[in-house]
């Protein structure tokens, strides 16, 4: 008997009601900002900017879906790693709806006035620190031993109610160059601070249980060398922002970012492969895990190539493109292996990942490395706007059939 689809349904567990709206999100702002790169080119489709789209873009895609995605796997998992009751569903319709409500009027500011923007980065604001409250809350209350991991996470989540506040003030005053650095910082600091703890705790967890030959090996030390190399990525934006590399000392900053870059790319691709990168790719939903972990090395290993050759040539080689490595690569990689194992898991459905998204996220492979051949020399940029063509295919693909879990019931009858 197939099962009724139900909006009653979605307000059952924390995870169905923040994937369901951060997915929406998610697909929302990535076919917007489609339609932004083809009119770039000239498509005459009558639009217009009252905020710079690409401030619009990059905090929406960094502060936007990824904390109701956060939401969503924080109140699953975390009240099991406390060792605490998760707070009752009623309690996240509001923060949750702040969320989604701020970030679409936020977009729609872009185009109709500035103050509109405003509104909807303050609901927005809102709603994030509404959440990072509640996460707080379980983790002073919990008795846990071992609180590490999620003390780590509620720490970040406000470094990242911080900046995004910041970007809101400095958009409502006009000090719009600010907003690289504190979207750069809310980067690293909130969300590859917060994919590095929950991977450092997960990953080799979920590898030893599907691949019983493969050694747990997570020292806390590797933890804090993660978390210290978000830190100095985190720090770098604003240096450069006072200066740090302009003027005659600019071959030379390029240089050392580089070579720093360089070496933790290669520290963390050997990583990758010892946490069983090539014995993942026997298990689909496994290796979506290790595939997109192996981008964070990289996407570190692209910028050091890309700072070296810049050192020579005056200006990074790659541009945006190890930007994007990290973020569409390690981060969209291992979001949507994330989602789809707890969609999975909590709808009653086997942990197997079906063919379409399988191949939803090799498309997503290719759209990455597609993403960062654009900003080699002589590609036309009309490559820019395929790349986010093709990325929100992707994401359509991966979503749509995980939009329709949401709203039923769980295939195997039990609660949740």
């Amino acid at each position: 008997m197939k099962l009724r689809w139900h909006w009653q349904t979605i307000l059952q567990a924390p995870h169905r009601l923040a994937f369901f709206l951060g997915i929406v999100l998610l697909v929302f702002q990535s076919a917007w900002w489609s339609v932004v790169q083809w009119h770039r080119l000239g498509a005459s489709w009558g639009i217009s900017y009252a905020v710079s789209p690409t401030v619009i873009h990059s905090t929406a895609m960094t502060l936007g879906f990824m904390p109701l995605l956060f939401a969503g796997f924080l109140f699953t998992a975390g009240p099991k790693w406390l060792g605490v009751r998760p707070p009752m569903i009623h309690r996240f319709f509001t923060p949750l709806g702040l969320q989604c409500a701020g970030w679409l009027l936020w977009t729609l500011g872009g185009h109709v006035h500035l103050l509109v923007a405003v509104a909807g980065g303050m609901l927005t604001w809102a709603g994030l620190l509404w959440v990072q409250l509640m996460f707080l809350h379980l983790v002073l209350q919990s008795p846990a031993p071992d609180r590490l991991h999620a003390q780590l996470i509620a720490a970040a989540g406000f470094i990242g109610v911080m900046a995004l506040g910041a970007v809101v003030l400095c958009l409502l005053l006009g000090s719009t160059g600010l907003a690289r650095p504190l979207v750069l910082m809310a980067l690293w600091g909130f969300v590859v601070t917060t994919f590095v703890t929950v991977a450092h705790r997960m990953l080799p967890f979920f590898t030893a249980s599907a691949l019983p030959i493969q050694v747990v090996w997570r020292p806390v030390w590797l933890l804090y060398l993660l978390l210290a190399v978000a830190g100095v990525e985190s720090l770098i934006p604003w240096l450069e922002f006072l200066g740090m590399g302009s003027g005659g000392n600019g071959d030379l900053w390029m240089l050392v970012r580089g070579l720093f870059e360089l070496s933790v790319g290669v520290a963390l691709v050997w990583l990758s492969l010892s946490w069983g990168l090539l014995k993942s790719l026997q298990i689909r939903l496994l290796a979506m895990l290790h595939v997109g972990f192996s981008w964070l090395g990289l996407s570190l290993l692209l910028s050091g190539i890309s700072q070296c050759i810049g050192s020579y040539t005056g200006t990074p080689y790659l541009g945006l493109g190890p930007l994007h490595a990290l973020t569409m690569g390690f981060l969209g990689s291992v979001a949507f292996a994330m989602v789809t194992r707890v969609s999975r898991g909590h709808s009653g459905r086997p942990l197997a990942v079906d063919n379409l998204t399988w191949y939803a996220f090799w498309l997503l492979q290719g759209v990455v490395m597609l993403r960062i051949v654009a900003h080699l020399p002589g590609v036309s940029s009309q490559v820019l706007a395929l790349t986010a063509t093709l990325w929100t295919l992707a994401m359509l693909a991966w979503t749509v059939p995980m939009l329709g879990w949401y709203g039923r019931a769980r295939a195997d009858g039990q609660p949740g």
